[in-house]
């Protein structure tokens, strides 16, 4: 095991895809020269050269186009999209092609592409830098949408990626991006298709992902002080949603707090609520609880950037609610 930070552990697993395969390639805005706007490619350029660490203008339709075609010619394309919110620029490339070429193609055009995303907020970047916008990709099908929040899903989730026929987008919170932790150095691919447990509980489920699952597991540690054990449900991939292991939790507490750094209206807190609803309604000892952010665009100043987001006493105090 050694320290590393979530930033390092992204590096790792590009370092690893570039080295296995000769058709992977890095491109976006700023990811070789200046090491990417978060130093997550830092020294890339370096080690793989500017053939496969590729500077692109500040065209986000253009150069996830060129992902697109080069994925369909045969290579493995990685593209960073700077925030989740400059990705609204690429939506008609990333809907309208990436997503439906092989609907469209009567299964013959498979699109491998992969798609890495900053997102949310908690850097005081402000409101066209910091919205969690997510589960808006969520509902979209033809692609596979990953929220990696723990030190080994940021390393692992990206070879499995890579092995996908079809569009994947990975979307890394930019508050994690510093956090550090330890992780073994030969952590390996991870399961993409599975949601994880990572605290069991009987009386309450919190499900989360992403940048929430840290409030999600401080809440779980406070309630776990006052007699309440709290079942922490990381959702990792957001579509296909793995509800068998929502479900499952819920069966067992009968009891549900969903944590959402998206708005609530139309989130996929909503997603995730009207499904146990419609599948474990009779399991449910109390009403779904919802700890999303506020309905603002995020706020420059920390003290409000802080107070649009979940907490870890806004998702003690839902807890609450459900077990009384």
């Amino acid at each position: 095991m050694a320290t590393t930070t979530y930033r390092e552990a992204v590096r790792a697993g590009l370092r690893e895809a570039l080295t296995a395969d000769d058709r992977v390639f890095l491109m976006g805005e700023d990811v070789g020269a200046y090491g990417g706007c978060f130093a997550v490619s830092a020294g890339l350029l370096e080690e793989f050269g500017p053939d496969r660490i590729r500077d692109t203008p500040l065209c986000e339709s253009a150069f996830v186009g060129a992902g697109i075609g080069a994925a369909l010619g045969g290579m493995r394309p990685i593209v960073e999209i700077m925030t989740v919110n400059f990705s609204l620029l690429a939506l008609d490339q990333i809907l309208n092609n990436a997503a439906t070429l092989l609907h469209m193609s009567g299964g013959q055009l498979n699109v491998p592409l992969v798609i890495r995303i900053a997102t949310g907020a908690g850097r005081q970047l402000a409101a066209q830098h910091s919205h969690s916008l997510e589960g808006w990709y969520a509902h979209i099908p033809g692609l596979r949408i990953l929220a990696p929040a723990t030190l080994a899903d940021a390393r692992g989730m990206l070879a499995p990626a890579l092995a996908d026929p079809d569009p994947v987008l990975i979307f890394e919170q930019i508050g994690l991006y510093g956090t550090s932790g330890e992780l073994a150095g030969d952590a390996g691919p991870v399961d993409i298709d599975r949601a994880a447990v990572r605290r069991p509980g009987g009386d309450v489920s919190l499900v989360a992902y992403g940048g929430s699952l840290a409030p999600a597991l401080a809440a779980a540690e406070d309630l776990g002080a006052e007699g309440v054990s709290a079942e922490v449900v990381d959702l990792r991939t957001l579509r296909p949603l793995d509800e068998a292991t929502v479900l499952e939790s819920v069966r067992r507490t009968h009891r549900l707090v969903v944590v959402d750094d998206g708005w609530r209206s139309g989130s996929l807190s909503a997603e995730v609520a009207a499904r146990v609803a419609e599948h474990a309604l009779y399991d449910l000892d109390a009403p779904i609880e919802r700890v999303c952010g506020v309905e603002v665009p995020i706020p420059y100043p920390r003290h409000l950037e802080e107070a649009a987001l979940p907490s870890p006493a806004d998702v003690v105090a839902a807890a609450r609610r459900a077990v009384r």
